[in-house]
């Protein structure tokens, strides 16, 4: 990272974004076209879960190159300035690496509903067999992580 005053270091304080995030953005790659989706999703030693219908673009692309980046921001503010040059952003970012696994038993589908569902909530739910069957979880492990500030 070229500016050494802005980037994080510390684990716990890159595991505190992604937690506090609500929003993770995965950035695919078919045939060298780049392709990014946001997505809903839950975090657990070292892995990201996230929920998806079994055909779709992102599958596809998982299925034929499961490497992946992913992106999380949080405290994002617009810092105005008298200057057109001059105005900024602060915020705090995490940028990661990874593979990505499309998980298809039943119980593990299950269990990664549970954590995603944790993210969001601190509410229990139960999921309907059709659901659970109707669905893909894909599970990225984790490979890097890199984080930043801006402005804090």
């Amino acid at each position: 990272m070229r500016r050494k005053d802005k980037e994080i270091k510390d684990r716990k304080v890159m595991e505190s974004i992604i937690n506090k995030a609500i929003v993770c953005r995965i950035a695919l790659s078919d045939n060298n076209t780049p392709y990014i989706v946001p997505v809903s999703f839950g975090f657990r030693n070292d892995c990201l879960y996230i929920h998806s219908a079994r055909v779709g673009k992102k599958i596809d692309i998982i299925r034929k190159n499961n490497r992946v980046c992913f992106e999380f921001d949080t405290d994002v503010e617009l810092v105005k300035s008298e200057k057109a040059c001059n105005w900024s952003v602060n915020y705090y970012s995490v940028i990661g690496f990874g593979k990505a696994y499309l998980l298809d038993d039943f119980e593990e589908k299950r269990g990664a509903l549970d954590i995603i569902m944790e993210h969001y909530s601190d509410d229990s739910y139960e999921y309907s067999e059709e659901l659970v069957n109707n669905l893909i979880i894909i599970k990225i492990v984790i490979e890097s992580l890199a984080g930043k500030k801006s402005g804090y």
